[in-house]
């Protein structure tokens, strides 16, 4: 990442998003050198993940539950993904939404936006 980023031009950049794509155990590993980690979780792969990989929900900021629009169709207990959540790490910020309908997104671009303007502020400090 560090060598792909040195070659890209990132002088206009406010965010950049660097996405595992696998399990919830590899970004947990390795320090990437972000200003915070955010875990993505879809609710089509199960209530049981915050209590099986605690180190990426331990790491974490914020937590996003996907897909809320699938929960009639699909084995998944928002409130225990969310109550497994906050066992590990009691200051995550939890959004639920769903990418296709729009429900919820309001508050993540909220918090993002947030985030970035404190940054921006840390900076000029």
């Amino acid at each position: 990442i560090n060598h792909t980023a040195k070659q890209m031009q990132l002088d206009d950049t406010d965010i950049l998003f660097i996405e595992n794509v696998g399990n919830l155990v590899c970004p947990a590993s390795f320090d990437l050198g972000t200003d915070f980690s955010i875990v993505l979780l879809s609710t089509t792969e199960g209530d049981d993940k915050p209590l099986k990989y605690p180190r990426m929900f331990d790491i974490s900021k914020a937590l996003i539950i996907n897909k809320i629009d699938l929960l009639p169709y699909v084995d998944c207990d928002t409130q225990k993904i969310k109550d497994g959540a906050l066992k590990i790490n009691t200051e995550l910020e939890i959004f639920e939404v769903s990418c296709k309908t729009g429900i919820g997104l309001d508050k993540w671009y909220t918090w993002l936006k947030d985030k970035l303007e404190a940054k921006r502020i840390e900076d000029k400090s």
